[in-house]
């Protein structure tokens, strides 16, 4: 395994702008606001030729048993429990603060190797608060900016006196000489992104596949903040789940830290392969479902539905059947997209999630041999010709599969411009029945083939 190392401390004193710094990404949300930052987040980090795993962490922050605060403060332990080494920031400007000094205790008593971090140390009140934290009793302070990347190098060698011995390699060889094949291929992990509105059971569905209390969970709508990526392994097979803040009307969007949560969760979306929508089952297909299902189809990616809280719900014979007929009504952009109802509390349905995630993905990478996507034109294109546009008749030539995940295809045809959305809608329905593609995006493009006798000029009269 890496080397892992957890960065703790109080909130509000620059964890996750390090976290950031070392693994060269933006991935942890930041912001002024203390305790941004609840769910623990890992990431592979670099520094110089130092490489390792590294986990930001809530803000240490006391809270009575059973609170959110408390929860939190749970998450931090289990990463120090994770963790080979500490480092332990303050902020310098601020000095040391009673907390500080308590939470150094914590640290001590982990027994593991602590690197204390002066953050912050920019100017002249930096360097007065990083002379105070000698007192903390955690050795010298490496001071540094992790907003300016200043002081890394001390930081550097702090750690690789800390880092085991690198193991001596072997034999070398060339990238060229390994050999993947597709079933190899067809092993890599499926990235699969949660989202929904608030407050829909998100993080509750994760931490039942994952068997732990992994992810922060309340009552309260918007505990989840950052995007969290977290391994899953289901029945042999491999899933990079993110969990991810819930999304509300842009209207409703007020508070800066809101915003960067909701970016957040837009790029896992961008990120992932399949994404399930979570609805809650007393309240679906409400306005901001269907702007949600919407997004997941303009971005082109694999959608599976999922109706939460299914135990609340009053069984009744044909609820399921019922659901299937307000997907298709309410989403006919995704018409026949897999609808399963779950309870991510009890762990109902998580079976039937699963196997309709890996079905979705299969359906989303499929590709058509050219003949018989042709077949099937020539006789759609029979069956419904294309209405004429200002008296002339519009000619289709042939289609092509341009590439998969989504299906793309290029339509040649005569005028690009006069062939009417409800034509194309007509091709993408019949498509979907053809080819077995139920739910996944289908992105058709027009295409005007070339006219072989356009330079030639007209004979004079």
């Amino acid at each position: 395994m890496p080397f892992t190392i957890a960065i703790i401390g109080r909130p509000n004193v620059g964890k996750s702008t390090l976290f950031n710094r070392l693994v060269g990404q933006k991935l942890a949300l930041v912001d002024d606001e203390p305790g941004v930052t609840r769910d623990r987040r890992e990431g592979n980090a670099r520094l110089g030729d130092l490489e390792f795993t590294v986990i930001d962490t809530a803000g240490l922050d006391e809270g009575a048993k059973g609170s959110l605060t408390a929860r939190m403060q749970e998450q931090t332990e289990t990463a120090i429990g994770l963790a080979d080494a500490l480092m332990f920031v303050i902020d310098a400007r601020a000095g040391l603060t009673p907390n500080d000094r308590a939470f150094a205790d914590f640290a001590r008593r982990a027994n593991k190797p602590v690197v204390l971090v002066a953050n912050k140390s920019e100017g002249k009140h930096g360097e007065v608060g990083a002379m105070e934290s000698y007192a903390l009793g955690l050795g010298d302070p490496i001071q540094i900016s992790a907003e300016h990347g200043e002081g890394l190098s001390d930081l550097y060698d702090a750690l690789a006196a800390l880092m085991p011995e690198p193991v001596e390699e072997g034999e070398e060889f060339d990238d060229d000489d390994i050999i993947v094949s597709d079933e190899e291929l067809a092993q890599r992990p499926i990235r699969v992104a949660i989202v929904g509105r608030p407050n829909a059971g998100k993080s509750t569905l994760i931490n039942h596949l994952l068997g732990e209390e992994r992810l922060l969970t309340s009552a309260e709508a918007g505990t989840t903040r950052d995007s969290i990526s977290v391994e899953i392994n289901w029945q042999g097979r491999e899933f990079r789940v993110f969990d991810t803040a819930g999304l509300r009307r842009r209207s409703r969007i007020e508070a800066k830290l809101e915003k960067l949560s909701v970016a957040d969760a837009l790029r896992a979306v961008r990120f992932a392969e399949v994404v399930v929508m979570m609805m809650d089952a007393q309240n679906r297909f409400e306005e901001q479902d269907l702007r949600i299902a919407d997004l997941i189809e303009r971005e082109g990616r694999a959608i599976v539905l999922a109706v939460n809280k299914w135990d609340l719900m009053e069984r009744k014979g044909n609820l399921i059947s019922a659901l299937r007929t307000d997907v298709d009504h309410w989403l006919p952009q995704v018409k026949g997209a897999p609808v399963v109802a779950v309870s991510g509390l009890m762990g109902e349905g998580i079976d039937r999630l699963m196997t309709a995630i890996e079905e979705a993905y299969a359906v989303w990478n499929k590709r058509v041999p050219t003949a018989t996507l042709n077949r099937w034109f020539e006789q759609a294109v029979d069956a419904n010709p294309p209405p004429a546009v200002s008296g002339r008749r519009l000619k289709l030539n042939y289609i092509t599969q341009a590439k998969a995940r989504p299906p793309s295809f290029i339509l040649f045809c005569s005028r690009a411009d006069a062939v009417p959305q409800s034509y194309l809608r007509y091709l993408t329905n019949s498509m979907r029945e053809a080819f077995d593609l139920p739910g996944t995006p289908i992105r058709i493009t027009l295409r005007e083939k070339a006219n072989p006798f356009a330079h030639k000029r007209k004979r004079p009269s």
